[in-house]
């Protein structure tokens, strides 16, 4: 499916930008929202970045002197900036309020040059509100992993750098997916499963579930959350091709891929490959039922961020394509 949206379109679904004032982002990047419904209200964490992303699509005949994938920062801060914003969405989902996430309770010198939590996904746990990603800023040599980052009233209260399990050396851990019913356990790995436990005391994480992989697509990475959804669990994944041109110009192409377990964690479903908008760069961070729809969150090109609602009637035609 070249363009999920538009499919959706035809059939009676709904999409929805979401845009917050430019005087807060200086007009660079909104991207990678994840939506959550948490009990009546619609929240959705939304990054911005610092920088400009300059994707030439197509057969690239227009890509621009530093190659077909750029990312043009202001020229006196060449660093990767995050900030992230939690919004409040109206049951049609334009934005009802929004407002900074205040990270300045735990916040250190930065060391690397991608500063921020990046791609933070929206989860409750036990009662108290997360957003959860991957952080690089904490050594010289950007070494990533996931934190958790405890959400009161619009501030960040604590902060919590997991460990991989088996594997403290790792150089970047980064798109595990949290499991909305399942307090503190991510899918760090989808085919194959592999599922992991979090101790938030200790700041160590623990394999729980390793399932063999099934059949010809392994290797798949995370993207949006893990939901219920009857009686299996579902998510969305990407797959990245990289590759360079003619000139040895670097570029990658996203697609993605709705994955189905049962309860058990075994893989019934893998679906057909889809973009979102038939875009190269495109990407997911989150996916909720809300009165018996589909929303997904995604981005395009680093720079536009939408949410998609896929109705009801066409939910299960869609995941089991």
């Amino acid at each position: 499916m070249k363009s999920l949206a538009k499919h959706t379109l035809a059939n009676g679904g709904d999409i929805t930008p979401l845009i917050i004032p430019s005087n807060l982002t200086n007009g660079t990047g909104l991207m990678n929202p994840s939506v959550f419904v948490d009990e009546d209200r619609i929240l959705c964490n939304l990054r911005h970045v610092n920088y400009t992303l300059v994707h030439c699509e197509g057969k690239q005949v227009f890509a621009n002197r530093h190659g077909p994938l750029a990312y043009l920062n202001p020229e006196n801060d060449l660093h990767l900036k995050t900030i992230n914003f939690m919004l409040e969405l109206k049951d049609n989902l334009s934005i009802k309020r929004y407002q900074k996430v205040d990270t300045s309770k735990c916040d250190v010198t930065p060391m690397w040059e991608f500063h921020g939590l990046e791609d933070a996904r929206v989860v409750r746990w036990d009662n108290n509100l997360y957003i959860t990603g991957v952080r690089r800023d904490t050594t010289t040599n950007g070494q990533g992993r996931m934190e958790l980052s405890l959400i009161v009233d619009n501030r960040e209260f604590a902060r919590y750098r997991i460990e991989a399990p088996n594997d403290k050396d790792s150089y970047c851990e980064k798109n595990w997916m949290p499991i909305l019913d399942m307090p503190f356990h991510y899918v760090k790995w989808t085919n194959p499963t592999e599922v992991v436990k979090v101790d938030i005391q200790t700041l160590q994480s623990e394999t729980i579930v390793l399932k063999e992989g099934v059949g010809e697509l392994q290797n798949m990475r995370g993207s949006s959350q893990v939901i219920r959804y009857g009686d299996y669990r579902i998510c969305i994944i990407h797959e990245t091709a990289l590759w360079k041109n003619k000139l040895d110009q670097r570029d990658a192409k996203y697609t993605h891929r709705f994955i189905i377990w049962d309860l058990e964690w075994n893989i019934k479903h893998i679906s057909n490959q889809f973009n979102f908008m038939d875009g190269e760069i495109e990407f997911c961070c989150g996916i909720a039922l809300y009165k018996e729809d589909l929303l997904i969150s995604f981005a395009f090109q680093d720079n536009a961020a939408y949410i998609l609602k896929i109705p009801q009637s066409q939910i299960d035609s869609i995941i089991w394509s």
